[in-house]
């Protein structure tokens, strides 16, 4: 929904949007989209009005053009001449239809119908130029704002003027009546963003609204119904003001604003991303959310002295600070006491600011030596905050490097004996822990201090003189801006560079890391914004933009990258494409021209050739990899470690699953099941197999015939065992036992008289008894052994059943 140039005019009905720049017209449907465009003007257009199914327009040239809204065609043009009637203002007056009415430099005006194209009527006014003009809640008056400040409020239909106000801050900018609560206010705007509001029944000044903007009131519009004045200026902002105090004053509901001149530097403030700490040349330094704009705050201007600065108003402030050239901020402890220190251009004194409270400090931190006279020549140059956000390091441009302790102010000491460099400090971190402190001078020397003792711990000669140097804390990596346009990367643990780029063909900028450390994206003044990969050690991606980067931050959930402008007051976001879609993160070659890309408010026409980039791009990504990368080398096998590990064992494994027997072919069921002859239908019985060894259980060595078997057999059939004790001591007590097991089951059934026969037998005999009473004592100890082992092994699968299950 943005617009190729700056807006210079517009206006609104009850469904469209319309907004010109240059010499063309367009009109938005919903806020969002273009839905008509109209052409036709030769110079600048410097007024819009709705006007009903038409739009009105005039440009420079003092050419007026009615346009027909859906068809997009010029219904009427009217040409005026500029040394008669140069139309400055434009009003179509309540319940007129097909009337407008229009204002002059000459101070005339002039009533005409835009259906017969008539001039009606021709006010001679008040030979002072009318720069607004502003319909009052009452039919045919008209409120008429003059280039000196006079405001008339005259009936058009009797051509008699009922009123007459006068401010005396300059020209009237804008004008506009409260109305339908019973209050008759006029509010009028001026060059100074000053806001006067008039009592219409008294005739009177009701009171006065001084620095409502810090520049001139562009518009301002009542609510209808209710105590609401909407006001905007150049000073890009937007307030809601409420009447609902005493003596009919004006208090802020809520504001909407941004920088009036251009951000010099922004960081992302926490670990959330969400917000954006911003540093701009109008000295103010804001707050700006990601998320809404409805979590937007300022934290107000720089002052030497706050309570002086608020009775003498923005425009007569002798106290204001200059603008914040570098800040640092610290989350932790920010609830307790101020959480930001800030360097101010050309000043020595380094102010803290509250982030809770939104507003500067209470502390102002310089050295002890300047606290009763300023130097001109002294300023400070870097700063850095702890990250436990206790103490404040900042670097003058003596080559001074003092410590500050944030909650008290109190200065805690300096590095080296009268100072840490011989040229101006162009850089100072503080790595995680607080165990050491790097600083950088314009004499090119790069020095680690201990934290704590202020001694030097080693100090390294760089090739050219540094502009900046920026500390991952997370990965100890430092990275380093030239003079030359080089950047080098050094790791403070080894104190050794690890990494130079060199391309850049202007001064660095800004530097910033991405959250994982593997990425230093720079931005510099020749309109590039290059990211160096830090592992590979090679440019990754490289684009242009229209106007150079001043400062760059990077989010710390890595999704965003926010950069500020030359001559731009806007913060604009860069979105990570590699966390949603596939990015080539080759090398760029050597002679990569980058190409220009639009900044993030783009036309509907630039987001396709975003798309086909991306497209193109995936395309570079598509990789096969071959199955051997080189003949000596030896390739991994990315399946998981159960489909390797028996490898050795293949041989063995293969020899176990061969078959034993080629498989059977299953009989085939015959189409029609035969049956018996008969009255009752009957199936005939399968035919039994004369093979009485099981199919499943092959006995093996069991389905062998022993001689004791043999003779077992002939005595089932005869019903007559007669075993001699010399047979039965030649056979092995093994095959007896196997034996014996075969046919229990029968032998059982047939002999089981014999057995009672044999017990009758050993009851009559006592040494036999004997001998089987001490059998029965052995048999029922091995039973219980037997019974405990039944019992373990129950418990077992008792347990396993239970927990499987």
């Amino acid at each position: 929904n943005a617009l190729p140039q700056d807006i210079t005019c517009l206006a609104a009905d009850r469904m469209l949007i319309f907004a010109s720049y240059d010499n063309i017209l367009h009109a938005f449907a919903r806020n969002k989209e273009v839905v008509h465009t109209y052409e036709g003007h030769k110079a600048r257009i410097h007024l819009l009005q709705p006007f009903g199914d038409h739009v009105i327009s005039v440009d420079v040239d003092n050419v007026l053009i009615v346009w027909n809204i859906q068809s997009e065609e010029e219904y009427l043009q009217m040409d005026f001449d500029k040394a008669t009637f140069a139309v400055s203002a434009v009003l179509h007056p309540s319940t007129y239809l097909n009337k407008i009415l229009l204002g002059s430099e000459q101070g005339s005006l002039q009533l005409w119908n835009i259906r017969s194209n008539k001039l009606l009527y021709s006010f001679p006014g008040w030979h002072l130029a009318v720069t607004t003009l502003e319909q009052a809640p009452a039919v045919d008056v008209v409120a008429v704002g003059l280039v000196s400040g006079h405001i008339i409020v005259h009936n058009i239909k009797f051509d008699e003027t009922l009123m007459k106000f006068q401010q005396d801050w300059g020209p009237i900018t804008a004008i506009s009546f409260r109305t339908a609560d019973g209050h008759p206010v006029m509010a009028a705007g001026s060059p100074i963003g000053h806001i006067a509001l008039w009592d219409l029944e008294e005739k009177k000044l009701m009171c006065q609204m001084q620095d409502a903007h810090s520049t001139a009131i562009a518009g301002m519009s009542f609510v209808p119904g209710e105590p609401l004045l909407i006001t905007n200026g150049a000073d890009n902002a937007i307030r809601v003001w409420i009447f609902d105090g005493p003596g009919g004053t004006g208090r802020v509901l809520r504001s909407r604003m941004g920088h009036s001149a251009p951000p010099t530097k922004i960081r992302y403030h926490g670990q959330n991303g969400e917000q954006i700490l911003s540093a701009g040349q109008d000295g103010t330094l804001q707050c700006f959310s990601t998320v809404h704009e409805k979590f937007n705050k300022s934290l107000g201007r720089g002052s030497i002295n706050k309570k002086k600065s608020k009775k003498k108003g923005l425009k007569l402030d002798t106290m204001a600070l200059p603008p914040i050239t570098v800040f640092a901020s610290e989350v932790a402890h920010q609830s307790d006491w101020d959480s930001i220190v800030a360097c101010h251009q050309g000043y020595i004194t380094c102010t803290t600011w509250n982030y809770q409270k939104t507003s500067m400090g209470a502390h102002k931190l310089r050295p002890e030596e300047f606290s009763k006279h300023k130097p001109i020549d002294i300023y400070a140059t870097s700063v850095d905050i702890t990250s436990c956000g206790n103490f404040a390091v900042i670097g003058l441009s003596t080559g001074q490097v003092d410590v500050y302790n944030m909650q008290s102010g109190i200065h805690r000491g300096r590095y080296g004996k009268e100072r840490a460099h011989d040229g101006a400090v162009r850089g100072v971190a503080v790595d995680g822990l607080n165990q050491l402190v790097i600083t950088a001078g314009s004499e090119g020397l790069i020095k680690f201090w201990k934290f704590k003792t202020k001694d030097l711990v080693y100090s390294t000669e760089l090739s050219s003189s540094p502009s900046g140097i920026l500390l991952h804390r997370d990965s100890g990596i430092l990275g380093i801006a030239f003079d030359d346009f080089n950047i080098s990367v050094l790791d403070i643990e080894t104190r050794k560079i690890v990494r130079t780029f060199s391309g850049h063909h202007g001064r660095i900028n800004d530097m910033t890391f991405s959250p994982d450390g593997r990425w230093l994206i720079t931005s510099s003044m020749d309109c590039t914004i290059k990211t160096w990969d830090l592992p590979s050690g090679c440019l990754i991606d490289c684009f242009l933009v229209d106007t150079a980067a001043v400062s760059l931050t990077m989010s710390p959930t890595g999704d965003f990258l926010a950069s500020t402008h030359v001559d731009d007051l806007g913060i604009y976001l860069w979105s990570n494409r590699s966390l949603y879609s596939l990015v080539s993160l080759r090398p760029l070659p050597a002679d990569y021209e980058p190409s220009m890309v639009t900044r993030p408010s783009t036309c509907p026409v630039q987001d396709v050739d975003v798309a086909g980039d991306e497209e193109t791009c995936d395309e570079m990504i598509e990789y096969v990899s071959p199955e051997q990368l080189g003949e000596q080398l030896v390739t991994l096998s990315s399946l998981p470690e159960s489909r390797w590990k028996n490898l050795l064992s293949l041989d063995v494994i293969k020899k176990k699953n061969k078959p034993r027997e080629p498989p059977k072919v299953p009989k085939s069921a015959p189409f029609f099941i035969p049956t018996v002859p008969g009255l009752i239908p009957r199936y005939i019985a399968p035919e039994e197999e004369n093979d009485t060894q099981s199919k499943v259980v092959n006995l093996g060595v069991l389905a062998q015939k022993s001689d004791f078997y043999i003779h077992l057999e002939e005595a089932l059939s005869t019903n007559e065992c007669k075993l001699t004790r010399h047979f039965t001591k030649n056979v092995d007590a093994n095959n007896i036992l196997i034996n014996v097991f075969l046919l229990s089951v029968f032998v059982s059934l047939t002999t089981c008289f014999h057995f009672q026969l044999h017990l009758k037998i050993l009851l009559s005999e006592p040494n036999l008894l004997e001998e089987v009473s001490r059998l029965s004592t052995q048999l029922e100890e091995t039973w219980i052994h037997l019974r405990a082992l039944f019992n373990q092994s129950l418990c077992v699968l008792t347990y396993m059943k239970s927990a499987l299950l």
